[in-house]
C-alpha cells in the first residue's frame, strides 16, 4: 500500500514545490486520480496533478518525478473569472434626495467568481472533511492508502473524533457507503468505528 497524504509536503525532482491539499478520486472506480498541489513559490497557484507524476509516497512527504518547472506548466486547480454585474451607485447620502437616486443610478462592477478543475465524474477530498458512519460524526479524513499498482484506494485514514489514547483509525473502502466532497459517509455506526484498527 502506498499512503496518498492530504497537507503533506510536495518535493520536485529539483527541489521543494509545494504542499498537497486534495486529491482528487473517482468515487466509481474508488481510485485515485490528482492531487492538487498549492505552489511553494509566489502566487502559490494551486495545479492538478496527475498521480503518474508521483515517483513515491509517504504520510509526510509526495516525491514528484516532475522538477519545479514542469510543476508551474500544470493546469491550475482554480481559475477566477470576472462577471459584470449591476449595484445601485452609492453616493454622498447627506446630499437631498440622494438615497433615491443611488437606488435608480447603477453602475457595473466585475464580480469575481472561482471555479474548481474537477475532471467529470470526479471529487475533490479535502484534508479535515468530515467523516460521519449511520448514526453520527466521527473524525476528520487524514489520508488515503492506495494500492499502486491499481490505483484503487483500498482505506481512508480517519482521525477520530475522540482520540481515548489513538491517533488514527484505517477504515476499509468497503465501509465507505458514498462519498461528496464535504463528507464521506460510512456504512456502519460509531461503535464499530471505535473498533477499527488503529495506526498508532
Amino acid at each position: 500500500m502506498i499512503d496518498v497524504p492530504i497537507n503533506a509536503d510536495v518535493e520536485c525532482a529539483d527541489g521543494p514545490g509545494g504542499r498537497s491539499t486534495g486529491v482528487i478520486i473517482d468515487p466509481a472506480t474508488q481510485e485515485a486520480t490528482h492531487f492538487v498541489v498549492k505552489e511553494s513559490r509566489s502566487p502559490h497557484v494551486e495545479r492538478l496533478v496527475s498521480v503518474d507524476l508521483v515517483a513515491e509516497t509517504t504520510s509526510e512527504l509526495i516525491r514528484l518525478r516532475c522538477t519545479r518547472g514542469k510543476l508551474a506548466t500544470l493546469a491550475p486547480f482554480v481559475t477566477t473569472n470576472y462577471v459584470c454585474s449591476e449595484r445601485p451607485r452609492y453616493t454622498d447620502l447627506t446630499e437631498p434626495y440622494a438615497l433615491s437616486r443611488a437606488l435608480r443610478e447603477k453602475e457595473t462592477i466585475l464580480v469575481p467568481v472561482t471555479y474548481e478543475h474537477i475532471p467529470p465524474g470526479e471529487l475533490a477530498v479535502r484534508r479535515n472533511a468530515r467523516v460521519k458512519a449511520t448514526d453520527g460524526y466521527v473524525g476528520r479524513v487524514d489520508e488515503f492508502l492506495v494500492n499502486p499498482r491499481t490505483r484503487h484506494i483500498t482505506h481512508l485514514v480517519l482521525r477520530e473524533k475522540h482520540l481515548w489514547g489513538r491517533k488514527e483509525a484505517t477504515v476499509p473502502v468497503s465501509e465507505i457507503d458514498r462519498m461528496d466532497e464535504e463528507t464521506i459517509h460510512l456504512k456502519h455506526d460509531r461503535h464499530a468505528t471505535e473498533s477499527l484498527p488503529a495506526i498508532l
